[in-house]
């Protein structure tokens, strides 16, 4: 069996998460190191929580029209969120209206899986590429964004096998 959401990690990396599944200690290792769920909810309650973190570290960026959970999300296409532009002509100008869309299975996970899925989606708002800067504006907004960004694929490498959501 092969662990897919962690393609590109070292080898005994995948192992090492491999026995753990194998052996039913991987949501056990996850519900130790991250006890509860965040509890936002809704809709309401998520744009707030990443209006919050807009203007603690992005103030100047576009504002956001719409933050919402999104059932249709496939998680198996790897989108974990989404960030559109949509633009429209409003009399003779063009307005754009920004929207974060985020998997609704982050509705029952730790707050910090949240943050970095959250944390990816605003980092878009100023870099359009996943390349070094992008990375480096995820580390400035979450500085443990990538042992989050393994931990948060480790959970859906646990979901694959096991289809049992640990908060909820």
């Amino acid at each position: 069996m092969s662990v897919t959401y962690l393609n590109g990690y070292p080898a005994e990396t995948v192992q090492q998460v491999e026995a753990l599944l194998q052996t039913n200690k991987l949501g056990p290792w996850l519900l130790k190191k991250y006890p509860q769920g965040h509890g936002l909810r809704d809709d309401r309650a998520l744009f707030a929580y990443v209006q919050e973190l807009k203007q603690e570290y992005l103030k100047g960026a576009q504002q956001l029209s719409k933050v919402i959970y999104d059932n249709k999300l496939q998680v198996v296409k790897n989108a974990l969120g989404t960030h559109t532009t949509i633009s429209r002509v409003q009399g003779s100008q063009l307005k754009a209206k920004r929207e974060i869309r985020i998997a609704a299975l982050f509705k029952d996970t730790p707050l910090e899986f949240l943050r970095m899925i959250t944390v990816h989606e605003l980092a878009h708002l100023r870099e359009r590429e996943h390349d070094k800067n992008f990375y480096k504006l995820c580390c400035y907004l979450e500085p443990d964004y990538h042992q989050l960004e393994f931990e948060v694929r480790v959970y859906l490498s646990y979901l694959d096998r096991s289809d049992v959501r640990l908060w909820g």
